[in-house]
Formats: structure tokens, C-alpha cells, sequence
């Protein structure tokens, strides 16, 4: 792996070197179907800025994982363990995976190691390398009950949360995307509810969709206290939401539509993403 662009193991001072070597060698002893895994993600990006953070993240939660189930492979690890080390890393009681054991992260470098780390999981359950059941993919039936569950939550008198799972549900936007979303990206096609959003793709362009019926009354009752430019879906102290406040609201809604406990708490923002435009347009539901 060491021969990857941007990705030159360092072993000693000045020998040019670019990642530790701890981290290189760790990748190249993985087994042989995960190490193709890591190294397709991580050469999937061009910048060598990107490929090191990524290995960087990727190494010390491997470091983790194993000292926490030495038996486990990593492919199949799931959403339980990236919580789990994520709070961890919060609350600074991690031994391992860390660059600094018992020193708690702040909340915006986990939301970035967890957001980087999603995007690894994501990134192999659609290349097939995840095994059966890791992630599970969510079933039409499934998709049903989380509409049912983003109704209750609405019902229960939170209107970011039930407005962020459908816009997810029905756009399949990145948590960036959801997070950036202001009075400015909503059109009325008539007067009164918003009827479309537009939200940005991975390339950056702008893609209109229609907003589902149940999240209408939900965003224009968030516009009501929102000024031009202000973020419509945020938490309820006010910060912006970020991955692990939209997998919060998504884990939610699935078990209050009726989805088991264990796998709503599989669920992750990036398995309701689709891998084009035109596969969001097509898959899109009808409310």
C-alpha cells in the first residue's frame, strides 16, 4: 500500500515518508478481501490530503476494534461498534484508537472520524465487500415503517428531527446537505407549503426534489422562526446538526414505526444515500 500516492510510509525521521508506518503496515496485514476494501477507498479519492486523513481515521478505529473483539474482521463490524467508539472518544475513556488515550475528542473531530467512518462502511457495503446482514440494506416494507415512525415523531412535537428523516428518506442527501438547508432552498409551486427543495449532489450541483407530504407542514412550521439564510433543521440548542444527530433522529423513527430495536440501530444516514442523481430520482417515494 505504501506505493499509493500520498500514502509513502514514514519509519524514520527525514526519509521522506508521508503516513506513519504503523498505520501502512497495519492496512497490509488485514485479510486479503478487506485490504482490497480499504485500499479501492482509499485510492477512490485523488487528493494525497484526503487518502491520509482517511487512513489516519481508518487505522486507529481498526486499532480499536480489534483490541475490543480480536475476533471480529472489520467488514463486519456495524453501527453498535462505530457508537461505541465514537462515544469513547467523546467522553475520553478510549485506551486505544486515539492519539491521546483518556483524553476526551471534541465533538466536531468525532463527528468528522464518524462521518469518515460511515463513509468507509458505506463505501463497502455498495461494492458488495460487506458481508450479509453487516449493514442491512432497508427493504421496501422497511421504508414504510420509518414513513410511519417520522409521523409520530411529528406527533410528538419535533419537527427538526421528523423533517430531517424524511427530507433523508425522500432525497437522500448527505448530513451536510440536510444541515445547510435554509428558507432560500425551499419553493412553493402554489401558495402556502413548500412543495420543493433543492439540495446539492456529490458533485456540488444543485438538484430540485419534491418534498414529501408529511414534511411540508414540518418545514413551514420550522420557517415560521427562521430568518434568510439561517439553517431550517437544527438542534434544539440551537448548534447545527451534524451525522450522529441525524442517525439519532433516523434510529428513532425507525423503532417508533415499528422496526426492531437492534437493526433501527443499524441504520445509518449514508445507507438511505443513492450512488447517482438519476438512482435518487428513480427511487424516490411516493407519500
Amino acid at each position: 500500500m505504501g506505493r499509493i500516492p500520498g500514502l509513502r510510509p514514514r519509519r524514520k525521521p527525514g526519509d521522506g515518508g508521508e503516513v506513519a508506518a504503523a498505520d501502512v503496515d497495519l492496512v497490509d496485514g488485514l485479510a486479503a478481501p478487506t485490504r482490497r476494501t480499504v485500499v479501492a477507498w482509499l485510492t477512490e479519492r485523488p487528493s494525497a490530503a484526503t487518502r491520509q486523513a482517511r487512513l489516519q481515521v481508518l487505522a486507529a478505529f481498526l486499532r480499536w476494534l480489534h483490541d475490543t473483539d480480536p475476533a471480529l474482521e472489520p467488514l463486519a463490524a456495524t453501527g453498535a461498534h462505530l457508537d461505541a467508539y465514537c462515544d469513547g472518544a467523546l467522553s475520553g475513556t478510549l485506551a486505544v484508537g486515539v492519539r491521546t488515550p483518556g483524553k476526551p475528542l471534541s465533538p466536531a473531530t468525532v463527528s468528522r472520524k464518524r462521518a469518515m467512518l460511515s463513509a468507509f462502511y458505506t463505501f463497502a457495503w455498495r461494492s458488495g465487500a460487506v458481508r450479509p446482514g453487516s449493514v442491512p440494506a432497508l427493504t421496501p416494507g422497511d421504508r414504510r415503517l420509518l414513513r410511519k415512525g417520522i409521523a409520530r415523531l411529528a406527533a410528538d412535537g419535533r419537527p427538526a428531527e421528523a423533517a430531517a428523516v424524511a427530507l433523508l428518506d425522500a432525497t437522500g442527501a448527505p448530513v451536510a446537505a440536510l444541515a445547510g438547508i435554509t428558507l432560500q432552498d425551499l419553493r412553493a409551486v402554489t401558495a402556502g407549503e413548500p412543495a420543493i427543495v433543492t439540495v446539492p449532489d456529490g458533485r456540488g450541483d444543485l438538484v430540485a426534489f419534491p418534498i414529501p407530504a408529511l414534511a411540508r407542514p414540518l418545514l413551514r412550521t420550522l420557517s415560521s422562526s427562521r430568518t434568510p439564510g439561517e439553517p431550517l433543521i437544527r438542534q434544539d440548542d440551537g448548534h447545527p446538526v451534524d451525522a450522529r444527530w441525524v442517525k439519532d433522529a433516523l434510529t428513532e423513527a425507525a423503532m417508533a414505526g415499528g422496526i426492531p430495536r437492534r437493526r433501527a440501530e443499524l441504520l445509518d444516514p449514508h445507507m438511505m444515500r443513492a450512488p447517482t442523481v438519476t438512482d435518487l430520482l428513480r427511487t424516490r417515494p411516493t407519500y
